[in-house]
């Protein structure tokens, strides 16, 4: 086992053989040994020691003049000094300018030296280990002066890149014609833009004292203008799946002209800040233009399909007077023509009236004419109506009302129930196929009423169940109807104008069931 390198330098030959056998005997294999200290710093020329090891006086230079040349060549390595009693006072002096170690008295005790030789290897293994440190941390130290001299141009241009892009935010923020707005989760306006002032009519100093619910308000046809406290609902019951969220239906008041603006508001969660309060950025867009493109759109469609219902009930008119033969006998070939005629203007005026229909409904001056009736009846009527269609395509139509037993009382709109249930009913009809099976269900349950209509049909992909309900949905994605596409809409602006829902639930391939339900309209129930 080698614990380091060691050079002796002695013009004594008797002790530099003590020197030798007594380091064999404590185990260290390589040492070297010279007589002559010219020799030893040739040797150290291209040789590393771990510690050097020097006789005091000797005839060719003494020691102290070696150990200055060791330490040219070896700042860190570990040197001690042997030297006679007689000079000791010397060698101090000298000592301290040379750096060494150790000096150690003639004779020495084993012992003692064998102590410092090991502790000064040690020591020249520290310094060299504390050099190369030194070396890696001066190295390290020019790597971080470049890199902060580079991290400084960095910052410098991300800087100017930030500003720049900030001017160009603030830019596109200030004069956004649309408003935007931040909120915190209690409604609380901290800071809008120009766009907001100039609907609202208030200072920016004014909105940020607000809550959005001063400054929105619900559309609402019959009550007028109401505070919109629907807003503060949906920003309170927002989950953490739904971090944007639109807000339909509002209106801006503008308090310097007194007007209503209608508008739409999208929010969008915005990161926690430092004090945890959610906050919410709103773009508020202006739908006044779009509000009177779609009012004149629909006042064209409703004065276009309302002129277009006296010549059409003309043409029908006429049409049965022929089939009916009041103009004289027609032929049978004729007859069929006459009949395909006369069934496209029936068609052509279901989807007529449908049109003015839901015109009526999304204008509001379609108001329900509620009465007191028999809902049991009702649905007999319209069992006893479609019956036939069913019938042809061998369809089993069951009741499943108890409408021969009981009488059932609500206070609606007859006539629109009775279009809603022909609808949910004929669409069942419609749609599954022949030997199918349909099950109408109606019953009184905590004076609401439950009406649903299930059949064994094709079904409805998921995909297509949210736009069924949609004005012009025709069918499904696989499978589309002749019909007008508005019957399921008007049947949800009916139920919905009498305070209900209704819905649907369906499979692929196992059938569908189509369900209504209306709160609070049972007028009395009588077995």
């Amino acid at each position: 086992m080698s614990l380091g390198k060691i050079l002796y330098v002695d013009d004594d030959k008797l002790l530099t053989a003590t020197f030798s056998t007594l380091m064999k005997v404590e185990g260290f294999r390589d040492v070297v040994i010279f007589n002559n200290p010219i020799d030893a710093i040739e040797y150290l020329n291209s040789n590393v020691p771990d510690l050097v090891i020097s006789d005091f006086l000797m005839p060719e230079m003494n020691g102290l003049d070696f150990l200055r040349e060791v330490k040219k060549l070896y700042p860190e390595v570990s040197m001690i000094l042997l030297t006679a009693y007689a000079d000791k006072e010397n060698a101090i002096k000298t000592i301290n300018e040379i750096g060494v170690y150790k000096y150690i008295e003639k004779p020495w005790d084993n012992d003692d030296l064998i102590i410092n030789i090991k502790n000064g290897i040690e020591r020249s293994h520290l310094l060299a280990d504390l050099r190369d440190k030194i070396q890696k941390l001066e190295l390290a130290k020019s790597e971080l002066k470049k890199y902060s001299e580079k991290l400084e141009d960095l910052v410098s241009e991300r800087t100017k890149e930030l500003q720049v892009a900030n001017m160009k935010l603030s830019g596109i923020i200030n004069y956004c014609a649309d408003g935007i707005i931040i909120i915190n989760s209690n409604g609380d306006i901290e800071q809008v833009n120009p766009a907001v002032e100039n609907m609202t009519g208030l200072s920016d100093s004014v909105l940020t004292r607000m809550n959005i619910q001063e400054i929105a308000y619900s559309d609402n046809t019959l009550m007028g203008k109401s505070p919109a406290s629907s807003i503060k609902g949906s920003i309170l019951g927002l989950s953490c799946d739904n971090s944007e969220f639109l807000i339909r239906d509002l209106y801006i008041k503008n308090s310097l002209s007194g007007e209503y603006i209608p508008v739409e508001i999208n929010f969008a969660s915005l990161s926690e800040s430092d004090d945890n309060i959610e906050k919410y950025v709103g773009v508020i867009r202006n739908f006044t233009a779009q509000k009177e493109t779609e009012r004149l759109r629909d006042d064209f469609i409703a004065t276009l399909t309302h002129d277009m219902r006296t010549p059409l009930l003309a043409s029908i008119q006429t049409l049965k007077f022929f089939l009916e033969g009041s103009l004289g006998e027609i032929t049978q070939q004729q007859s069929t023509l006459l009949s395909t005629m006369l069934k496209s203007n029936e068609d052509l005026l279901g989807l007529v009236n449908a049109l003015l229909e839901v015109y009526r409904f999304e204008s509001g001056k379609l108001n329900l004419c509620k009465t007191i009736f028999n809902v049991n009846d009702l649905l007999k009527q319209c069992y006893d109506e479609l019956e036939p269609l069913a019938h042809s395509k061998n369809i089993l139509f069951n009741l499943k009302a108890d409408i021969e037993n009981k009488e059932l009382l609500i206070d609606a709109d007859r006539a629109e129930i009775k279009r809603v249930m022909m609808n949910l009913c004929g669409n069942a009809i419609n749609y599954t196929n022949k030997n199918g099976e349909i099950d109408v269900y109606m019953k009184a349950q905590n004076g609401d009423l439950i009406f649903s209509v299930t059949d064994n049909g094709n079904g409805i992909p998921k995909e297509d169940i949210p736009h069924l309900f949609m004005r012009f949905s025709q069918g499904t994605s696989k499978k589309r109807s002749t019909g007008t596409g508005l019957g399921l809409y008007l049947s949800r602006q009916i139920i919905e104008a009498h305070g209900g829902k209704i819905w649907v639930e369906s499979k692929v391939n196992k059938g569908s069931e189509f369900t209504f339900v209306l709160t609070d309209v049972i007028a009395k129930s009588r077995v």
